[in-house]
């Protein structure tokens, strides 16, 4: 089969929510343009218990528990893949490769990106090629290693007619602005700051729950100002792109000093006033990055990711950013959440192919690099 027409490939995600690991399967076709059919898409979601072990792991943990996770985590990844290609049914045969992304534990760019996943042991437990660790040779070219995603939004989900900016709204929030479909001159994308994992973390600290469904608490709640105001003046928000982070600035710690510092503000706050206080901070910090580093006119602002689907806090981006047209990635393309792994098993295509899957002007990087380390089938 041609790698560069028609090629079917696994890509699987598991995100900064720590919601579990999701596969995607899809169709690739090489062209003028390159396009992408999704074939399906299955969620293996983690337990509790393992959701807490990765968020332990984040903060520090011993090297047998590293290992032990990434073995763990292998399995959920292959027991998705094999459950996307069942309920999919393609033949084994015609799958070219499963791309693995792995559940990032640390991302400092100076230092390294650590996406954790036995991948030689998806190889095995599939029995299909597996390409993974795709940030480490964009970080090794002087990038920051992430965000990955934009080749895909700018050769497949761009405007044909204008500029788009794709914002995924995972744990960590990404915005991509692409000029046109198919066009990566200028092109840039960065991480906006905390997307959900704050807010997450919030709401389970407060009642329990995992997360906040269809931003129920933040709609009854107020934000405190002073508490927003405090958390944008961090360094990060006022830097210019190309940028990222991760948990390790926004994650758990934050979140409950957020807790701590409403109240200390507020004694007089409900605990749907913290929700609401934690869901402006990401509602705030993408609509003041995209009004601060994306001066060009827009079509669109196209959301996507766990975020999207918390109403008030899509209602409130959307007040911010007016009159900016907001709209769901879902409506557009095909259900949100076998994006990010789509656009993996893009990248791993691009592997196959031997073409580069970093954007240098998203990234930092020197210049283009194929992505990935592949392990055979």
């Amino acid at each position: 089969m041609s790698l560069h027409d028609g090629a079917v490939l696994v890509g699987v995600m598991s995100g900064t929510s720590l919601d579990g690991v999701t596969a995607a399967i899809a169709r690739f076709h090489g062209g003028e343009r390159d396009a992408v059919e999704l074939l399906g898409v299955e969620t293996i979601a983690y337990s509790d218990g393992l959701r807490e072990r990765l968020a332990a792991a984040m903060q520090r943990a011993a090297a047998a528990e590293y290992l032990g996770l990434a073995g763990v985590l292998a399995t959920h990844c292959a027991e998705a893949v094999t459950a996307v290609v069942a309920s999919a049914g393609i033949a084994r045969a015609d799958i070219a490769a499963v791309a693995v992304h792995g559940q990032t534990i640390w991302h400092a760019p100076r230092e390294g990106s650590w996406q954790l996943v036995d991948a030689a042991r998806v190889a095995e437990r599939t029995g299909l090629a597996v390409i993974s660790d795709f940030r480490a040779r964009d970080i090794a070219a002087g990038g920051e290693g992430a965000p990955l995603v934009p080749l895909a939004d700018a050769m497949l989900f761009g405007s044909a007619t204008a500029a788009r900016a794709l914002q995924n709204i995972g744990g960590i929030a990404n915005v991509t602005v692409v000029p046109r479909l198919g066009v990566l001159d200028d092109v840039r994308a960065f991480d906006t700051g905390p997307g959900v994992a704050m807010i997450d973390t919030v709401v389970q600290a407060l009642t329990g729950e995992r997360f906040d469904r269809d931003g129920m608490y933040a709609a009854m709640g107020a934000p405190i100002a002073a508490v927003v105001s405090a958390v944008l003046r961090d360094p990060f928000f006022a830097s210019a792109p190309p940028k990222s982070t991760g948990r390790e600035r926004f994650g758990a710690p934050a979140a409950l000093r957020l807790i701590t510092d409403c109240r200390a503000a507020q004694p007089s706050c409900s605990d749907a006033d913290i929700v609401a206080t934690a869901t402006e901070i990401t509602a705030r910090s993408i609509a003041e990055a995209i009004q601060r580093f994306v001066p060009e006119p827009l079509g669109d602002l196209v959301l996507s990711g766990g975020g999207a689907a918390n109403r008030t806090l899509v209602q409130r981006i959307a007040v911010l950013v007016a009159p900016l047209n907001v709209r769901r990635f879902d409506d557009l393309f095909f259900p949100g959440e076998a994006k990010e792994a789509v656009a993996f098993a893009y990248l791993g295509w691009r592997h196959l192919c031997g073409l580069p899957g970093n954007v240098p002007t998203a990234t930092g990087a020197r210049g283009p690099r194929i992505l990935g380390a592949l392990y055979p089938a």
